[in-house]
């Protein structure tokens, strides 16, 4: 089955095709290192990273590259508010980023390039830009000017005839309205690092960095680019001309963009109190796995309306998968090795497989993999050995796209924590109740529940 999504480029959907049989090279819009990653990006990277593991689900050779702007308007003026040096305030976020991508599960990216590591990239580009006649020098700044490129404005689906021309901004970000040439380097200013060029010292425009990095670690032309709405314009616009004008090839074949997260129906903001990180939401109780979950069950081109009451659903629905799998784990099969549920499983994963097809429907998709748990549920007195197995195979697919269940078929405890476990069967053997109660509680509180049963303690991962 092909896969299917929504080009932004050409605002329909259409059936991917990779330029090189089975390999896809994507690059994806990192965190600007200026503060903590939100909810609100986290929308859009656990969005990618569920394309991602599907495209490698599907079998793709899938080559990642999400770059790291340590060097903007906003790194810099929070630099000068802090009065310390620009790679000290970055790596402190970058650092903090790591630590949330890995607590989502969020599968690292083959390259994470650091604009501030690429400046002579950059520089190779707007020299080439200049010599071709699309780039121009103002003062000790370097201008892209947009009415040498016809093309500008398709991504956004801007009109030609409302471009501003001659007009110019030095800012990295502006108004959809207020089209300009923008700023391919930046003179140099006071209180802002700086780099020498064959232009003056400066340092580079934010829209620059993309195009150096992606093209230099997935070549002049891709398969897919990836961010959030709010980069159509003028971030990709610009990535696109520049991209295209510097080597006269097709930059990007498909672009997907992910839809704002707003809270409680509001906009996210600092002001209202409810731009919220990661840290917040766990300080609050909610488990990784939980936030997770409920940040990929929206559809990606539709509003993702954060409430803690969708938590919560999330929680239960997240509930629900891991105590279907602490079932089978501690089932007693019946006797045979038939396996008579092959065919439903099949059946079940092609419906997993054409939802995610169609425009990664992961609403459909959940909702195929949960009538899978329901029809199981009802079946779970005729399970053979086969069939278990056969399952929780299953389950662990599913589970390499969503990425949501942290107690899969192949979880262990550690090894520590199985000898507590040994202890506390001796104890009780030994009628020494008071330390057997005392082990329970010790495993409980690292988030590990004990259950007795006629066949043996049993364990799961206790939910928060």
């Amino acid at each position: 089955m092909d896969i299917r999504f929504y080009n932004t480029l050409s605002n329909q959907l259409e059936t991917f095709n990779s330029i090189e049989k089975g390999k896809m090279r994507i690059y994806t819009c990192g965190p600007t290192v200026y503060d903590f990653a939100h909810i609100g990006n986290f929308r859009s990277y656990v969005f990618e990273d569920l394309v991602k593991r599907y495209f490698i689900y599907s079998r793709y050779d899938v080559k990642h590259v999400m770059n790291i702007t340590d060097i903007d308007d906003k790194t810099i003026k929070k630099a000068n508010e802090l009065n310390s040096s620009l790679e000290a305030v970055t790596q402190q976020f970058i650092d903090a980023f790591f630590n949330d991508i890995a607590k989502l599960n969020i599968i690292k990216a083959d390259v994470y390039p650091r604009a501030t590591q690429h400046i002579d990239e950059m520089i190779s580009i707007i020299e080439i830009l200049e010599k071709k006649g699309y780039a121009y020098q103002k003062g000790d700044s370097v201008y892209f000017s947009i009415e040498k490129f016809p093309q500008y404005g398709r991504l956004a689906n801007v009109s030609r005839d409302k471009l501003n021309t001659g007009l110019r901004s030095d800012a990295d970000e502006y108004e959809k309205d207020n089209i300009q040439d923008f700023v391919l380097w930046k003179g140099k200013k006071e209180g802002e690092p700086f780099w020498a060029t064959p232009f003056g010292d400066g340092r580079p425009g934010w829209h620059i960095e993309c195009s150096a990095m992606s093209m230099k670690y997935l070549g002049e032309h891709f398969d897919i680019h990836m961010g959030g709405v709010d980069n159509i314009f003028p971030h990709h616009e610009n990535e696109i001309a520049q991209s295209k004008c510097s080597t006269g090839k097709p930059y990007v074949n498909y672009w997907i963009h992910c839809q704002h997260l707003i809270v409680e129906d509001q906009k996210m903001s600092k002001s209202l109190g409810n731009q919220y990180t990661l840290a917040d939401l766990i300080d609050r109780g909610y488990d990784e796995m939980v936030i997770r979950y409920l940040l990929l069950s929206t559809h990606y081109r539709k509003l993702l309306n954060f409430t803690f009451r969708g938590l919560d659903q999330a929680k239960k629905s997240l509930m629900r998968i891991n105590d279907f799998i602490f079932s089978l784990n501690g089932l007693k099969p019946v006797e045979g090795e038939s396996e008579t549920f092959s065919d439903f499983i099949k059946e079940n994963e092609i419906g997993f497989k054409k939802n995610m097809n169609d425009d990664f429907n992961i609403s459909g998709a959940l909702g195929v993999f949960f009538e899978f748990i329901h029809y199981i549920n009802l079946h779970m007195d005729n399970l053979k050995k086969g069939d278990v197995e056969n399952i929780l195979a299953y389950i662990d697919r599913v589970n390499s796209v969503l990425g949501v269940i942290k107690q899969s078929s192949s979880d262990t405890l550690e090894k520590q924590i199985m000898e507590k476990i040994t202890l506390r069967e001796r104890a009780r053997q030994e009628k020494n109740f008071q330390l057997a109660d005392s082990i329970r509680e010790e495993l409980k509180s690292k988030g590990i529940l004990l259950i007795d049963t006629p066949d043996g303690v049993r364990w799961k991962l206790e939910k928060k």
